[in-house]
């Protein structure tokens, strides 16, 4: 016989601590399922600075705050910003033993239906649990984005996404290229030449950001507007929506941190805007990568930062059948004001939330305004979580 429950969280990175946070405060029955912070251990870097200020804390009631886990050290948030990554790891296992969130030990290996009105979880240790509610709270490993013409005409071993290239050390001495433009691409550079790396390139199709500082002040109250009435922005005009993502484009995209031009200002890395790789060439000693410009650049091995594409199929514990229940368009599937896909009881956050929510939720600064709208769709009450 399954174990039973009235919610089943998978994934226990920020997203779904947070919910399992709340789930706990409003007493609603739960379990948790995955390593705590796993994609932030195991596929971000040491050394990493984060766009994240204190504000972008975990807990949805306002007490665990980034700021109270300061006060418990004696710092301020002047102190520690920018962000490491492992103050953000430090804080993220305190906010978890303050919560008293313990997942399970055993992770879903598929999740599909019960054969009725709910779902099913087969784990990896035999067992299962049986969920009135699923909610999938995934990190973005399964939703790496390579581009396909250009990896095709390379060696498998010769290149990696940026969330599998986090041994920077192991790329000492090499020649490396990064194909993006965005904050991850100016980072990985950094980090690789801090590392020993013998030559870094840059190479994307656009100009290069600016080095300024992102105005994220409006977010905070945009969220909580969210959380409150989520109707409001899910059901938004689409000549709204279209400027109101417009605006996070442009703090999150086209501006880069400005703590990260000098760590670029070295003449081991090269910038190269507005460029497109045309060809690349294994040889014996090297890839010659040859560009629309003209120019070629020999190098060891390749890293993709070009983001994350959602895309339910490639999450390995989704049943077939189950993926092919959610409608979904151009991969994010469509979700009610609740998160709730077509699928009754299956409930969908973090990335692959943005095209219903926002492209805030690609970020963790959506991760209580997710929790009280999950939260509260699944506990069925008409007052906000």
């Amino acid at each position: 016989m399954a174990v039973h429950t009235k919610l089943l969280i998978v994934g226990a990175g920020p997203f779904g601590l947070s919910i399992a946070a709340l789930a706990r405060a409003r007493q609603i029955e739960h379990v948790l399922c995955g390593r705590p912070m796993e994609f932030w251990q195991r596929n971000m870097p040491r050394g990493m600075l984060l766009r994240s200020a204190c504000d972008w804390h975990l807990d949805p009631t306002g007490v665990d705050t980034m700021e109270a886990f300061l006060g418990e050290r004696g710092q301020t948030p002047a102190d520690v910003e920018p962000l490491t990554l492992d103050f953000y790891l430090e804080y993220a296992e305190w906010f978890r033993r303050r919560k008293a969130i313990e997942p399970l030990p055993s992770l879903v290996e598929e999740l599909d239906r019960d054969g009725g009105s709910g779902l099913v979880a087969q784990l990896d240790d035999g067992s299962s649990i049986a969920a009135d509610n699923v909610i999938l709270a995934p990190g973005f490993k399964h939703f790496a984005n390579i581009p396909a013409d250009i990896a095709g005409t390379l060696p498998q071993a010769s290149y990696s996404h940026t969330c599998d290239c986090v041994d920077l050390g192991a790329l000492a001495g090499k020649r490396c290229l990064i194909v993006g433009g965005r904050q991850s691409a100016f980072e990985w550079a950094a980090l690789l030449r801090e590392a020993g790396a013998a030559a870094v390139h840059v190479s994307h199709r656009h100009p290069t950001p600016s080095f300024t500082e992102s105005d994220w002040s409006w977010v905070g109250e945009l969220l909580e507007r969210i959380a409150r009435d989520p109707a409001w922005i899910h059901d938004m005009p689409a000549d709204e929506r279209a400027r109101l993502d417009k605006r996070f484009w442009v703090e999150g995209r086209l501006k880069l941190e400005p703590w990260l031009a000098p760590r670029l200002d070295h003449p081991q890395i090269e910038i190269m805007p507005e460029t497109r790789i045309t060809a690349c060439q294994t040889g014996a000693d090297a890839i010659e990568v040859s560009f629309d410009n003209g120019e070629k650049r020999a190098v060891d091995h390749v890293i993709f930062a070009t983001g994350y594409k959602p895309d339910l199929s490639r999450l390995p514990y989704l049943a077939d059948s189950l993926v092919g229940q959610i409608a979904v368009e151009d991969g994010f599937p469509k979700l009610d004001t609740g998160m709730q896909t077509t699928v009754p009881g299956l409930y969908v956050t973090s990335l692959p939330a943005a095209r219903s929510f926002g492209l805030f939720f690609g970020f963790t600064s959506a991760v209580r305004a997710s929790a009280q709208i999950v939260v509260r769709a699944i506990a069925g009450a008409g007052e906000p979580g």
